[in-house]
């Protein structure tokens, strides 16, 4: 008489539960002790540790703009020529000095008079001994601006910001002039531009109060903050926006572009023209807004 073999029938059951187990702690090694090996995977795993509320969201933004800082040019965050606010060499202490008040900049570019070459940086602070009362009529008469303006380094707009914030370092200095693959001036960069693109922007005594979402320039001129919110652009400026979808002015201005604009990027929607005048990777940051004539 034959013995009959055992029972199989609860084996798979078994085989399955623990190949289930097994895969349950293979797949728990890999996530613990992932490393990323390239600049997304890294990204990925701090989105995962902000969606996990392991990290805070403005934490999460200064490490990914770390994360890009050594891969941005110059060029992204220089401001360009036709915006500084800059000195003519054969301008005298009269002409300029009501344009240095006016601006509460500290460094100022000194350009010849075609404004082609760079000669050199004025710091406002030089300019002190030469305050109304400080010395005499004839003394101010003699001043000679060449001889208080300080030298400036030249850098290519494609050089690196985090190569440059070194530079910044090691120089003590904090502005550079930028120029193009023809030699030409094209910008100004200070190591503020630089530190921004990781801190994001800083505002100090000088700027322009944050309440202060619209102001206006000329009749029909404005620089507007993008987060106003689209019912206090459209009483202040007699638009009719919609803000379906989109809270602020900024939102709609993007929607437009569909994608980040760069600074100086116009666009025309109904009746008005948006230029941008600040904008980081991520947002637009502050648009210049001209109201267009009707015909």
């Amino acid at each position: 008489m034959k013995e009959e073999p055992p029972s199989t029938n609860a084996q798979p059951s078994k085989l399955g539960l623990i190949q289930r187990i097994k895969n349950y702690f293979r797949d728990f090694h890999i996530r613990i002790s992932f490393k990323p090996s390239n600049q997304d995977e890294l990204t990925s795993v701090l989105r995962d540790a902000e969606e996990n509320n392991l990290i805070e969201k403005d934490v999460l933004d200064m490490m990914e703009e770390t994360i890009e800082f050594s891969s941005t040019a110059v060029r992204e965050v220089m401001v360009p020529k036709t915006q500084v606010i800059s000195i003519k060499d054969s301008e005298t202490l009269e002409e300029f000095l009501p344009r240095i008040l006016e601006s509460a900049h500290s460094r100022f570019p000194v350009f010849d008079e075609p404004q082609e070459k760079i000669k050199g940086i004025l710091l406002a602070k030089d300019l002190l001994k030469f305050g109304p009362g400080l010395l005499g009529q004839e003394e101010n008469l003699n001043f000679d601006l060449s001889e208080v303006i300080r030298p400036v380094n030249l850098i290519p707009e494609s050089k690196k910001i985090n190569v440059l914030l070194e530079e910044f370092k090691s120089n003590r200095s904090h502005m550079a002039a930028v120029v193009d693959e023809f030699g030409e001036i094209s910008g100004i960069v200070t190591i503020e531009d630089v530190l921004e693109e990781i801190v994001g922007e800083i505002k100090d005594e000088t700027d322009i109060n944050e309440s202060e979402d619209i102001i206006q320039l000329t009749d029909d001129e404005y620089n507007v903050s993008a987060l106003t919110e689209i019912d206090s652009f459209n009483e202040r400026l007699g638009s009719a926006f919609e803000s379906i979808g989109f809270d602020t002015i900024g939102g709609i201005v993007l929607n437009a572009f569909g994608k980040i604009p760069l600074v100086n990027d116009s666009i025309e929607i109904e009746n008005f023209k948006f230029t941008v005048l600040a904008a980081n990777k991520r947002q637009i940051l502050k648009l210049r807004v001209k109201i267009a004539k009707n015909t």
